[in-house]
């Protein structure tokens, strides 16, 4: 069953990225051993992925345009924008706009018997969530706190909607998985 996750991280205080869309904060937080191997095994069973317009200007802006592949390959990816991008080149990449819902059952298609990653920014998870399209919150919180930013989720999500269903530790960070109840 393809479920649609939101994986990302998350400062102490709730922001994924500081008042300027930075997310240098991030960088600066020990991993420790094996750091990539959260993201490598996450990523291994994603067959589709969505974002919205500011992250993906930022992972232009950090070479992503230039290391897509490395990080990416294939897999295809829904830009959520209301304006023009840049493209990259041999990257399967398309540019929508408006109801999050027929643009995830494409996506669920494309995914096959993947799952469906939404790397952000946290209101287009919350549109998601809002339709009840969202399944998983897969989140890294990093002992760094930002005092404002963009906001991990927001949304009012209660308790009796997010079962704890995953708690983990990779260096200095919590890693937590909840199950959206419906």
């Amino acid at each position: 069953m393809t479920l649609t996750q939101y994986y990302t991280a998350t400062t102490l205080d709730g922001f994924i990225a500081d008042e300027h869309q930075s997310l240098d904060w991030l960088f600066d937080v020990d991993r420790g051993e094996n750091a990539g191997s959260a993201f490598t095994e996450f990523f291994a069973g994603v067959g589709a992925m969505a974002m919205g317009a500011t992250t993906y200007e930022w992972a232009l802006e950090h070479d992503a345009g230039e290391s897509w592949a490395k990080w990416y390959g294939e897999t295809p990816c829904w830009v959520f924008t209301h304006r023009d991008l840049p493209v990259v080149p041999g990257v399967r990449l398309e540019f929508v706009q408006g109801d999050v819902a027929p643009v995830h059952a494409a996506m669920a298609a494309a995914a096959g018997d993947q799952n469906i990653w939404l790397m952000g920014g946290g209101d287009l998870v919350g549109q998601f969530a809002d339709q009840g399209l969202l399944d998983e919150i897969l989140v890294g919180i990093a002992p760094v706190t930002l005092g404002a930013g963009a906001p991990l989720l927001p949304r009012r999500l209660g308790a009796s909607q997010l079962e704890l269903v995953g708690l983990d530790r990779q260096g200095q960070f919590a890693r937590l998985t909840y199950r959206v109840r419906r």
